[in-house]
């Protein structure tokens, strides 16, 4: 199945369309692409999950991340709409549903523009970005409900040690 990431602003709302999985393949340019937005003064995300049939922790940890860096801004919100009932109990099962709003419906998303992936640089880099990601999606785990610390302290170990690791052999 092939996933994508489609992207727009509608007046003061990004729009976040996600086709297929949201994955740590995908979490790199969704984190990059927050971050600019949230640089030229976007506070209002609105995640669609209409179309998106499954999501990985990375994928979620980037979902929260943005949400807490929101909220240490001290306003804009995240909000997830379309939300099914599986993506819910993953979503809540996280206890993100205490750090963004999550609806089962709501309106359709606007037409966007495909969210453009980076060029693909060394896949040493590349490899060091993601485990980066990964990591960074995993603490804003642990950030937004301290009980997963527990279900994510291996990965967070092995991500940790992984990042330690390539920087220590350069």
């Amino acid at each position: 199945m092939q996933s994508s990431i489609q992207v727009g602003v509608n007046g003061p709302a990004v729009w976040v369309r996600v086709e297929g999985k949201g994955s740590f393949l995908n979490s790199g340019n969704l984190k990059e692409f927050a971050q600019e937005m949230v640089n030229r003064g976007y506070r209002e995300f609105i995640i669609d999950l209409e179309d998106c049939a499954m999501m990985d922790s990375t994928f979620m940890g980037t979902m929260a991340g943005m949400a807490l860096r929101l909220k240490e801004l001290g306003h804009g919100h995240l909000h997830v709409v379309h939300c099914g009932t599986r993506s819910y109990e993953l979503l809540s099962g996280l206890g993100l549903d205490q750090i963004f709003d999550i609806h089962a419906n709501g309106s359709p998303s606007p037409e966007c523009e495909l969210l453009k992936s980076k060029p693909g640089g060394a896949a040493d880099a590349q490899k060091k970005e993601q485990a980066r990601t990964m990591l960074d999606a995993h603490e804003a785990l642990c950030e937004a409900a301290p009980e997963n610390f527990s279900r994510f302290k291996d990965v967070l170990d092995y991500l940790k040690q992984d990042l330690h690791h390539e920087t220590a052999a350069k």
